[in-house]
């Protein structure tokens, strides 16, 4: 059974204390308007950075999110013999082909390949380019050659699973594997504002030296992410797939948005979450209508959560697909490592097919 079209889909509650854990232009907590009321928001790119540094933290080899791709080229030209000038120029050349004012996900094997078909090529930067109705691009040659060395598996599991965009090489694109949505409280939340005042160890006045303001709220917060499973096997091409979503579920489980964690210390892990291999479309829940607060935001979040993914499985039908269903938070004996297992149990066998 292929899986293309099968996803893992995260449903997760996090309950938060104070905390300002993704900040909007002017310092306070991002928010924003669903069903009529205002609620707390981490962006999905914020907490999509703190996976990534949590799989490096768990071990895992991850790309380089950079636009100084010229220095990692000219690093690998160095090392194989060229001339400082040599390098230079080999490096700009194929960095200005690759990267524009964007970040780009690149490996360090990517820049050895370059670095070897430059040296190949007596590290001529001419080689490295073609003249294309006006315009320059990489030589096409080397676009192979740096397809073919790209090994996700191997040498940044976060680009398998979060793709990139490299709009002057299309041919370098990687489809992302994992969506994630904005983080939204499931309750309306309105930012509160601490006021501060700071003493000199030295004063010679009384009164402080210093006071400012910060704002901050609590929220027990909905997190969605959904991981298609086939684009996961097609980045990887099939291997270390078991491994990968293993990493996958523990890295999202450990990562916390870092603002403001030395003053207002939000670590907080999964309070409540169902996790659900399923074929079709993905399907997240809206929270459209704020729960009320009872004992609490967590417990009517939980009700409303389960309720809202009752009623979705009933009124798709057959094209909801789900083929397992978990529940992480009930049962204290089924831990985030049963769950990973349990997640890779299901692939492994497709692993071995690739």
């Amino acid at each position: 059974m292929s899986l293309t079209g099968t996803r893992i889909e995260f449903h997760i509650l996090q309950s938060f204390p104070v905390t300002c854990l993704n900040r909007d232009d002017v310092g306070a907590p991002k928010s924003a308007l669903i069903g009529g009321v205002s609620r707390a928001r981490v962006s999905s790119q914020c907490w999509k950075r703190q996976v990534r540094l949590s799989l490096r933290d768990l071990g895992v080899r991850i790309g380089i999110r950079t636009k100084h791709v010229a220095e990692l080229i000219a690093k690998a030209c160095l090392s194989r013999g060229a001339s400082e000038e040599q390098a230079e120029a080999c490096a700009n050349t194929a960095a200005a082909l690759l990267v524009t004012d964007t970040l780009l996900f690149f490996s360090e094997s990517e820049a050895a390949a370059i670095a070897e078909y430059a040296r190949d090529n007596a590290f001529d930067p001419g080689s490295i380019e073609v003249k294309k109705s006006g315009k320059s691009a990489l030589a096409p040659e080397l676009k192979k050659i740096i397809k073919s060395r790209l090994n996700p598996a191997v040498d940044g599991l976060d680009i398998a699973l979060f793709g990139r965009m490299v709009a002057q090489a299309p041919e370098l694109n990687i489809q992302a594997a994992a969506s994630f949505a904005h983080a939204i409280s499931t309750h309306r939340v309105a930012n509160e504002v601490e006021f501060f005042t700071a003493l000199d160890d030295k004063q010679q006045e009384p009164g402080s030296a210093h006071m400012g303001s910060l704002e901050f709220n609590s929220a027990t917060y909905y997190r969605y992410i959904s991981l298609d499973l086939g684009q996961l096997s097609a980045n990887l091409h099939g291997r270390g797939l078991a491994n990968a979503v293993t990493a996958f579920v523990k890295a999202l489980y450990l990562a916390v948005p870092s603002a403001r964690q030395t003053t207002q210390t939000g670590l907080r892990p999964w309070d409540y979450a169902r996790i659900q291999i399923r074929k079709g479309q993905g399907m997240q829940v809206s929270f459209d209508e704020a729960v009320k607060a009872g004992d609490g935001f967590l417990k009517p979040s939980i009700a409303a959560l389960d309720e809202a993914l009752k009623r979705q499985e009933q009124l798709a039908g057959s094209l909801f697909g789900k083929i397992e269903d978990f529940t992480f938070g009930k049962d204290l004996a089924f831990t985030i490592d049963n769950l990973a297992e349990a997640l890779a149990a299901y692939v492994r066998p497709h692993e071995a097919e690739a």
